[in-house]
């Protein structure tokens, strides 16, 4: 395929690389296209290398496709550019701080130090369990907070406050704050008194009272103020006042938080020096420590710096990482590239303003860091401007609907206040416009919805454009389904389930809600202290009667097959072992079962929890509905369902948007924490402890009840929100409510109309097979089995014991762990994928490095195989992931990585590897199919001879007699 002539915006881009350039790159605008030219042009220069340039990304897969774009337009291949510093923030700290940054904690006066074993933990529900591990020590270590500990709700509010100051730069030291952190804390009272002025103005000329005394009619409605505080009529004024006195914003600001500053240090640099003596630090983490140890040591910042240095996707870095990019700059050729109307990830701590007052930023933050050394080399910025305008995704009627949404009132009566005047107008480059917006609505929602596409799919009305150009009837793969929340989308694909609608599900899981948790669970409070709750569930699922159930618990008389799979759990060792035989005894198999044992594992391994503790930290999970990523593939032509922030950066054909109403979208209510750090009022406290009156009480601060209404919610995200899922679409726009549709729908220019909800049952037929020829489906209705399952868990208890904390021992350990083991077998998938953040850190990643190499031919990495079989008259499928499948013309080889260091397990690997062989084997009868283990301790490959099928039928039947 020829490469795409660059329009004049974009070849201005590619062509000017020296100096600081902002561009404004909105949807479809070829953003990725021209910054792999800029960056080919750049790295093909004589004496110019890709280590002179640092291009940040915001998320791993973008920097992956970075480098395939860059391949196809530069003189570089793949492999040259594996460890080129294209990568995301938190990688490339990782790098700064692996390379540099022992000692980087003395800058902060820690003694700890940052070790070349020093973990990353990426996983925010294993952050909270060991913050929470933190936490009840700290408790006990600092009595004299106990005020606050009264008030905290749960203990991940205060993580989530270390979160959002160490991505606004605010750092602790042993003896205080690092730089001018405390002044952030206390905050600016002048920016708060023009926030309070604009709050408290009379409108109508004076007429009617200010919004902010209106509001204050409710002060104090069932609230508990201590008994400092005001009355409703002092704070308001008399009747037929129409504003607040002005000295009430200076009495509301001023408060005395130096206890509060006090708690929230001496948590922040404890945490701190809790994860450094446990070997691991958190995303956060990497930058603080990055962003200290640049500006401190000279000699690491020049190491450190690049010649050129690219942001994309700058609407989403947070003020760390501005800086951070400033840092890295060892010349003004610093180019940002983003769109501010796409900025919505704020609760990842994004910061909009680093895009919309740029130049203001650029040279504020490059006078801060220079203030007393020359750190960076921006003395007077003057950013030149790009604007990429013309729309190569989205028709011109699908362009104008997305910019309308910029204005558009999320609530009745609001008045949009965003930067209109920033707004690029875009053009398209679609030849035709035969776009349909419209909306339906209906209070069986979900059933219109899956209605409306089955209307859309095959109606010409909807054509979208084939791969030859031309128009064709839409088919499901080309239909979207947004939604603002996860709660929606998943109910819709419960609704899909029951007419077998093809839907793929695209985001979070309530993982601990699902039934293979709730089962392990059971069987984990059976194995603790809470039996009786644990056999209820057990027997209910069994299906015995409630009344059977009451007299099982009464007499503790349990079936005989259950007791004996207690007792044998009660054998096991590991938690991973004992979630592997639950979720084996009641056949539970694929993403969901999958992802249950990855978090449990994982979690229970990157922390010092007992067995105990990890039943209440599923039980947490089950209250707070916590959410894990999980995506569902449901084939080729199937509806995507996802929220909206999941689908920023992809497109498709047809977008609907759906739960389009009040209290929806925008979310009614958003939780709000008792310690939060806000602009400019700095860090305060929702509640307060205090033995005033005559009993102890935990009273609401009056002082916040008023601040909150001088810093009313703003849209604009919301906004934004809207903008981005209109923005996905290239043809058509359907908009979906229910009985209340919100002040968006209803603003925008889209008729309503009503729609029979009626879903016609979806016929699938066969299962098809997934898109590579060896992986098969299971099919539908035999009984599933999984490899581990046929195998002698024994043989792997003495493996799953947890590994002692610390550095790698100079002599081979017989294994290294669960942890480890994943660990090496993550970095492999990684690196067959060639992803940016694959340098091996250790010797068995080394060997696995030097392994792939060495292969010649096509690589399939971490694939679904199963094998369906008879077995006495029945249909049996056993189901597990191929770590490896090595393909060339005319040789397919399976290769397992194994991290032991002895050869014990062999046999028990010998029954997986034979699974995934006859698949294969029968998929490619034209090639020779081999299996082998790569044993990552000692670079060795061991040949392993498959059983035949017979003798996987007796497995089953074994694994089958063992779980009856």
């Amino acid at each position: 395929m020829s490469d795409p002539t660059p329009n004049d915006a974009q070849r201005r881009l590619i062509e000017n690389t020296e100096g600081a350039y902002l561009v404004d790159a909105g949807p479809g605008t070829g953003k990725t296209f021209a910054i792999a030219r800029r960056y080919g042009k750049i790295v093909d220069r004589a004496g110019v290398e890709p280590d002179d340039v640092l291009l940040a990304t915001f998320t791993r897969s973008a920097a992956t496709e970075m480098k395939e774009r860059i391949v196809d337009r530069s003189a570089y291949g793949l492999r040259e550019l594996a460890d080129a510093p294209i990568r995301t923030f938190h990688s490339h700290c990782h790098e700064v701080l692996r390379e540099h940054g022992h000692a980087a904690p003395t800058h902060l006066g820690l003694d700890e130090r940052i070790t070349g074993s020093t973990r990353v933990i990426d996983d925010e529900l294993v952050e909270a369990e060991r913050f929470r591990e933190f936490f009840d020590g700290f408790r006990g270590d600092h009595p004299e907070h106990a005020d606050f500990y009264r008030v905290l709700s749960e203990p991940e509010e205060l993580l989530d406050l270390i979160r959002e100051l160490a991505a606004k730069g605010v750092f602790p030291t042993t003896d205080g704050w690092y730089g001018d952190g405390e002044s952030h804390l206390d905050g600016d009272f002048d920016a708060f008194r023009e926030r309070f002025d604009a709050a408290n103005r009379p409108r109508n000329d004076g007429r009617k009272q200010s919004p902010l005394r209106e509001d204050l009619s409710r002060f104090g409605r069932n609230r508990a103020y201590l008994p400092d505080a005001p009355s409703k009529s002092e704070l308001r004024g008399g009747r037929g006042t129409k504003r607040l006195d002005d000295e009430v914003a200076r009495r509301v600001f001023d408060e005395d938080r130096e206890g509060l500053r006090s708690f929230v240090h001496d948590a922040y640099v404890e945490y701190v020096r809790f994860a450094l003596r446990r070997n691991y630090l958190t995303f956060g983490f990497l930058q603080l420590f990055a962003f200290v140890l640049l500006r401190e040591d000279p000699r690491v910042r020049e190491e450190a710096q690049f010649e050129y240095v690219m942001v994309d996707e700058f609407q989403d870095t947070s003020e760390i990482q501005f800086k951070l990019a400033l840092l890295l700059s060892g010349t003004e050729n610093f180019c940002a590239v983003g769109d501010w109307k796409q900025s919505i990830y704020s609760f990842q701590y994004a910061d909009v303003r680093n895009i919309l007052d740029f130049e203001e930023r650029l040279a504020r933050f490059a006078a801060d860091l220079n203030d007393d050394a020359d750190r960076v080399s921006f003395d007077a910025p003057d950013p030149t401007r790009i604007e990429l305008r013309e729309n190569y995704r989205s028709t011109a009627s699908v362009i104008d609907l997305s910019e309308r949404a910029i204005e558009t009132p999320a609530t009745s009566g609001e008045a949009v206040d965003a930067p209109l005047d920033d707004v690029v107008e875009l053009s398209s480059n679609a030849a035709v416009d035969n776009t349909v917006v419209e909306g339906i609505a209906h209070e069986d929602e979900h059933e219109a919805v899956l209605a409306k596409i089955q209307r859309i799919v095959g109606d010409d009305d909807y054509a979208v454009e084939g791969e030859d150009g031309e128009p064709r009837p839409p088919e499901y793969g080309d239909i979207a389904v947004f939604t603002r929340t996860r709660d929606y989308g998943r109910e819709l694909l419960d609704v899909a389930d029951e007419y077998d609608f093809p839907v793929a599900y695209d985001g979070g899981v309530e993982l601990f809600r699902t039934d293979p948790a709730k089962l392990l669970l059971a069987w984990l409070r059976i194995l603790e202290s809470d039996a009786e709750r644990g056999w209820a569930v057990v027997l209910e699922r069994a299906g015995y009667a409630f009344d059977e159930i009451d007299h099982a618990l009464a007499t503790a008389s349990y079936p005989d097959d259950a007791v004996a799979f207690r007792d044998a759990l009660r054998g096991l060792e590991s938690v991973g072992a004992v979630a592997r035989r639950v979720l084996d005894r009641y056949g539970f198999t694929g993403d969901t079962a999958d992802l249950l044992l990855h978090t449990v594992q994982s979690t229970y391994d990157a922390t010092t929890v007992t067995r105990g503790e990890l039943i209440r930290f599923v039980e947490r999970g089950i209250e707070a509905g916590t959410t894990v990523d999980r995506s569902a593939n449901a084939g080729d032509d199937a509806v995507t369902v996802q929220t909206i922030h999941a689908a920023k950066g992809l497109e498709y054909p047809i977008v609907v948007l759906a739960n389009m109403n009040d209290g929806r979208f925008p979310p009614r209510t958003s939780g709000s924490s008792v310690v939060e750090y806000r602009d400019p009022v700095g860090l305060r406290l929702r509640k307060r402890y205090s033995e005033a009156g005559t009993h102890p009480h935990v009273y609401d601060n009056w002082r916040y009840d008023v601040i909150r209404r001088c810093l009313p919610r703003e849209y604009d995200e919301e906004r934004r929100l809207l903008y981005v899922a209109v923005s996905r679409a290239e043809r058509h726009v359907v908009f979906a409510a229910g009985e209340e549709p919100n002040a968006f729908l209803e603003a925008l220019p889209v008729g309503v109309g009503e729609i029979d909800p009626a879903v016609e049952p979806f016929d699938r037929g066969e299962p098809a097979d997934a898109e590579l020829p060896f992986a098969v489906t299971t099919p539908e209705g035999p009984v599933g089995h999984t490899p581990h399952s046929l195998m002698d868990e024994t043989v792997f208890e003495e493996a799953d014991e947890r590994p002692e904390a610390g550095p790698e021992p100079d002599s081979e350990p017989e294994t290294r762990g669960m942890d480890f083991g994943s660990k090496v077998h993550d970095f492999a998938e990684a690196y067959a994928l060639d992803a940016d953040d694959a340098t091996p850190s250790s010797d068995h990643e080394r060997r696995v490095a030097e392994f792939i190499d060495g292969l010649p031919g096509e690589l399939h990495v971490e694939e679904p195989v199963t094998l369906p079989i008879e077995v006495d008259g029945r249909r049996v499928t056993v189901s597990g992931i191929a770590d490896l499948v090595h393909e060339t013309a005319d040789l397919v080889e399976i290769v397992d990585y194994n991290t032991d260091a002895t050869r014990r397990a062999q046999s028990e690997y010998r029954k997986q590897l034979s699974v995934y062989y006859h698949v294969l084997d029968e998929w490619f009868p034209d090639k020779e199919v081999t299996a082998s283990l790569f044993y990552t301790a000692d670079g060795t490959r061991e040949p392993i001879e498959p059983l035949e099928v017979a003798e996987l039928r007796d497995l089953v039947r074994a694994a089958e007699a063992e779980r009856d």
